[in-house]
């Protein structure tokens, strides 16, 4: 079996997919226990920002992907280089959905920096350990996977 040393395109697209899908589930549950906390209750409005951050922020989370991949030349994989990934995408991310809530909610006000920076604690331990995670998948599975479906 082939030894690759970076990640492929589709590994980066999966490993986006089951980070927004895990990401989008707190998303949800942390506007709706925000805007309960202001007697603004709204599961519409939480699904709207959910969906929302899961098509933006899987588009921008390939691409934070591929830069850091870039910059390495591998995979974070110690727990330094996963820990300043972890923050980098947090101040993207954290700042994104600051921006999503504000639009959504029509009021860039105290529940949308509520939101973000409740988000900016849980998302940090998931995305932390989602990346850990992701270490224990070899590289070139998914890529193997995917060129025997195309021979």
């Amino acid at each position: 079996m082939k030894s690759y040393k970076t990640a492929s395109h589709y590994r980066s697209l999966f490993k986006g997919v089951s980070w927004r899908i895990i990401a989008t589930i707190d998303t949800v549950l942390v506007v709706l226990f925000i805007t309960c906390l202001f007697d603004n209750c709204s599961l519409e409005d939480a699904l709207k920002i959910g969906a929302s951050e899961f098509l933006i922020k899987l588009a921008i989370y390939y691409f934070h992907e591929r830069i850091w991949l870039s910059l390495l030349r591998k995979q974070a994989d110690s727990n330094k280089e996963i820990f300043v990934k972890s923050i980098s995408w947090r101040i993207v991310a954290t700042s994104t959905t600051f921006v999503i809530t504000g639009i959504i909610l029509n009021a860039f006000n105290e529940i949308a920096l509520y939101i973000a920076l409740t988000e900016l604690f849980t998302k940090f331990v998931l995305y932390y350990f989602h990346e850990k995670l992701w270490l224990k998948i070899p590289l070139g599975r998914i890529r193997n996977f995917f060129s025997k479906k195309s021979q």
